[in-house]
């Protein structure tokens, strides 16, 4: 069986409302809360990962990188502009609303309160 990530831990301010951000920017699914006490609201990535957001005291952000197809890319793009989220291409400027990556046709990076920094990534 090869090594698989199963899930991560994503600190959050509000566990509820970061996952449910970041499920609504990707077009993801928000599972009911989980372990023992119910303090952690996972989001389904894909069939294997979940990222479970975990309300924490003073959340220090990750940086998590996603590799997406043009039309996944184009409709994580559109969500972020319809809700007025900023976007940029670089992650020390994160809101200089670009999507020219320095790695990849297209790219683009956005926060979260925690703040964690998400990274999208296209080869078109």
């Amino acid at each position: 069986m090869p090594i698989t990530l199963n899930h991560t831990i994503v600190p959050a301010v509000d566990n509820e409302r970061d996952a449910r951000f970041f499920a609504g920017i990707m077009g993801l699914e928000c599972l009911p809360p989980a372990g023992a006490r119910g303090h952690f609201v996972p989001v389904r990535v894909n069939a294997t990962l979940t990222l479970d957001y975990m309300t924490v005291d003073d959340p220090e952000g990750h940086h998590l990188a996603f590799d997406v197809d043009p039309a996944t890319f184009d409709r994580i793009l559109a969500r972020l502009q319809e809700r007025g989220v900023p976007y940029g291409n670089h992650p020390a400027d994160p809101g200089n609303g670009r999507v020219d990556h320095p790695l990849c046709a297209r790219g683009l990076f956005f926060v979260d309160e925690a703040p964690n920094l998400y990274e999208v990534m296209s080869p078109g």
